[in-house]
């Protein structure tokens, strides 16, 4: 079974989007089959391969998710982020302003979703590992 502590030190190692591929294989090495980050307030819940669940707390102060989501806009964030051009809490920042409530990772499918408030889907991506 993973810890939090374990999934926070292989999360410290990214800088950028640029470093998220090596983030996901050290999940999996580790056990976690998936994850959901919410952008409001940057906590997390991973779930392992045997169903062990592990929760983390808010990472940051709470963020307004707008109601109307800006797929065109979001797109341009997401790229700029996995050429490593910004951090993860400007990600965290431009996901909220352009509609984006939480992430998805599956790692076996080795694919991201992203929803907005609604739970409506907005954008699958695969994970280049």
């Amino acid at each position: 079974m993973f810890t939090l502590r374990q999934i926070e030190d292989a999360h410290s190692k990214v800088k950028s989007g640029a470093d998220f591929p090596q983030y996901i294989r050290d999940l999996i090495a580790m056990g976690v089959s998936r994850y959901s980050i919410y952008v409001n307030d940057g906590h997390a819940e991973y779930v392992g391969n045997d169903g062990h669940t592990v929760l983390s707390e808010a990472e940051y102060e709470k963020l307004h998710i707008i109601s109307d989501t800006d797929i065109i806009k979001f797109k341009e964030y997401l790229r700029a982020h996995q050429q490593g051009k910004t951090n993860y809490f400007i990600f965290c920042e431009n996901s909220a302003e352009t509609g984006i409530y939480k992430w998805e990772i599956d790692t076996a499918n080795k694919t991201c979703i992203y929803y907005d408030s609604f739970g409506n889907f907005v954008l699958e991506e695969k994970i280049p590992i």
